[in-house]
């Protein structure tokens, strides 16, 4: 009997693909969260630490670690392994920018914490870059599920889509780009360059992902 109960614990599949309503609405608030907290540390830094260098330092770190939790976060939750749970993961990114959304209008904007230059391309409007955030923290967390997803599907099973084997090579990629970035002389800050070389590895890990699995 109990040789019995062990095979059938061995042989009862983990959780895999979720996209229901709880995880998809918890996730998201987790991640906007995190986002907000992120965006407040960041402006914490530029407005406390002397020197251009360890400045910016610290703001890029941060910026990849907020990167790295909206790209991968999503994907661990609803263990993204097919569609269900690569689009999981990318409903979890969008409710995440949505609560960041409702954080920045209704506690960062009143209190000044930055000085939004966006706004004036828009005419002074604070609502235009809003669905271009929205598109790119849902395009983030779609990437990092089918990252996941390859992860998974390389390793043969569920246990093997980590955190770390999933997000440890966009981190890497991520740092040797924005270093040839700003060996370059590029025209960007160090957290600009940060946040796109990580965008543009991540949807590289994520095509190669694709080709593999097709």
């Amino acid at each position: 009997m109990k040789e019995t109960r062990r095979m059938s614990a061995t042989a009862a599949p983990a959780a895999r693909d979720r996209s229901d309503f709880r995880t998809v609405t918890t996730g998201g608030a987790l991640v906007g969260l995190v986002t907000g907290g992120a965006v407040v540390l960041v402006v914490a830094a530029s407005r406390t630490l002397a020197g251009g260098a360890v400045r910016g330092g610290v703001e890029a770190l941060l910026v990849l670690a907020a990167a790295v939790v909206v790209a991968f976060f999503p994907a661990q939750w609803t263990a993204a392994r097919g569609t269900d749970g690569i689009a999981g993961a990318a409903a979890v990114g969008l409710v995440g920018t949505v609560v960041f959304s409702a954080i920045d209008i209704v506690l960062l904007r009143p209190f000044k914490a930055y000085p939004w230059t966006w706004d004036a391309i828009g005419g002074g409007s604070t609502w235009w870059y809003l669905p271009v955030w929205w598109m790119l923290g849902t395009f983030l967390a779609w990437m990092g599920g089918l990252v996941t997803a390859g992860q998974a599907a390389r390793g043969g099973g569920a246990g093997e889509a980590t955190l770390g084997r999933s997000a440890l090579p966009a981190v890497a990629g991520t740092v040797v780009v924005a270093a040839i970035a700003r060996l370059a002389g590029l025209a960007v800050s160090l957290p600009a360059a940060t946040g796109g070389a990580f965008t543009i590895v991540l949807a590289a890990l994520a095509l190669v992902a694709l080709t593999r699995k097709g």
